[in-house]
């Protein structure tokens, strides 16, 4: 609520401002009166009719002397002090309220509120409080609700969610945490390391390595994949973690079936352009033959020849990505390396190369490296706008292979990493799968973006070594 929403206090009759002002002429009027019935009227006549009357010496003070001020003043103070009472109680009692108020806000209470009834700026000030005070219930309510909303959701997800803090003790854990690691059983306050200790070595193995990984494990239904991953921040100045577990196995079992057929598809349109030719030209072939006609045998055979180192190279690109071994990391310079690559593929070095050495399967990045510089050579680019950077990024190495071709459509980007995916006519799907796979295997990853003035950008990130 802004302070155009909230309601209009109604207009002071008497300001504060007037009122003291009023007051300090009132208390001067007053003491001018006391001074004159001092020493004018009517105090002495009164004692000269008394000493008259008794004899006494009695006088009244001269106006101009100390007696006279004097006696003015203590006439005149309690006077004043009466005044300043009267004036100061409604402040004095409102600043206790709103004491009272702010107390009560500091400690998450917005539900009181104070009553005035004035008609003056203290009465526009409570009126304002008030309306700020229903604005934080109001705010507050919200916050509830979307707080209740957030734990619903995530005490509800299928995906098992532990925060740690720094001490290694679990500060929130949802329903799956718990039937993961403790049969449903509360987590909070507990220590990760001792959860841990009763769980699958695999999901230990998940936890200390702290990094994005899957994972096998056995399960209620017999064995299950999971996915482990983790994140941390700080949370009220002091660092968390946020694991991560999600059960995999259904998802990744209708992939599995949608990758089958794929592959099935796939392999059956290749096996059957490769065949079908082949079955017709052994069929000629042979009515060649009878007919006395072999002259014409050499072309058939090499055409079957062709056909048939077709269909080889295809298989083997199948198999090359279905026993990818375990990359066997080390440290590799990168001068040496490139010069490598450029034997094998045109490209232009761009920019400087780091001095630290990169930590990976030199063998398989080189592979991946060629099956990207090759989708850039064909993408129409200039050779050389085919372009190779290396560059350091904290704990990891970022390698970019850029090109100035068409580019990609946003549909094709969303899938060009998939295995058996391809746009070119004669592409069998696994030049970019193959690459993804093998950066994976390493612990990267690989990204794909078109290029600001056309062109396709694609980056794979590798770890550099860990730290000894």
């Amino acid at each position: 609520m802004t302070p155009a929403d909230a309601p209009r206090a109604r207009r002071p009759f008497v300001s504060l401002r007037t009122r003291v002002a009023l007051a300090l002429v009132g208390s001067a009027l007053a003491a001018l009166i006391v001074h004159a019935a001092i020493t004018r009227w009517p105090l002495p006549t009164l004692l000269a009719t008394i000493a008259q009357t008794t004899g006494w010496p009695l006088h009244a003070p001269a106006p101009a002397s100390v007696a006279a001020f004097a006696l003015t003043v203590v006439v005149v103070l309690p006077l004043a002090a009466a005044l300043a009472t009267l004036l100061t109680r409604p402040l004095l009692r409102l600043l206790r309220a709103l004491e009272g108020v702010v107390l009560s806000y500091r400690d998450g209470d917005f539900s009181l509120s104070i009553a005035s009834h004035g008609r003056d700026e203290l009465g526009s000030l409570v009126a304002l409080h008030n309306a700020l005070g229903a604005a934080l219930r109001e705010q507050r309510q919200h916050l509830v609700e979307r707080e209740l909303l957030l734990d619903t959701l995530v005490q509800n997800t299928p995906v098992a969610l532990l925060l740690s803090d720094s001490a290694g003790r679990v500060a929130y854990a949802n329903i799956a945490a718990r039937q993961l690691l403790r049969d449903g059983r509360s987590l909070e306050g507990a220590s990760v390391a001792e959860l841990l200790a009763g769980a699958p070595q695999a999901l230990r193995d998940a936890f200390v390595a702290g990094s994005d990984s899957m994972f096998a494990a056995t399960g209620d239904d017999g064995d299950e994949t999971f996915h482990y991953s983790r994140r941390r921040f700080r949370l009220q100045g002091r660092e968390h973690d946020l694991h991560l577990v999600r059960r995999m196995t259904r998802e990744l079992s209708r992939q599995e079936v949608a990758t089958w057929k794929r592959v099935i598809r796939v392999m059956s349109h290749e096996l059957y352009n490769s065949l079908a030719p082949i079955s017709s030209l052994a069929h000629t072939g042979a009515e060649l033959a009878k007919r006395g006609e072999g002259e014409r045998l050499p072309g058939v055979f090499a055409t079957i020849g062709e056909r048939a180192r077709h269909l080889h190279g295809f298989l083997e690109g199948y198999a090359r990505v279905a026993k990818l071994p375990a990359p066997r990391p080390a440290d590799v310079a990168w001068q040496p390396f490139l010069a490598a690559l450029a034997t094998h593929t045109r490209f232009r070095v761009e920019g400087g190369l780091p001095p630290t050495p990169g930590f990976f399967d030199a063998p398989q990045i080189e592979q991946a490296l060629i099956n990207l510089l090759k989708n850039a050579a064909e993408s129409g680019s200039a050779i050389d706008d085919v372009t190779l950077a290396v560059e350091a990024r904290g704990d990891a190495f970022a390698v970019i292979v850029a090109d100035r071709g068409p580019g990609m459509r946003e549909a094709v980007l969303a899938q060009a990493l998939l295995p058996f995916y391809s746009t070119k006519r004669e592409g069998s799907g696994l030049g970019l799968a193959l690459a993804r796979e093998i950066a994976e295997a390493h612990g990267g990853t690989i990204a794909l973006a078109n290029r600001p003035g056309g062109g396709l950008c694609v980056t794979m990130v590798l770890p550099a070594r860990p730290a000894s």
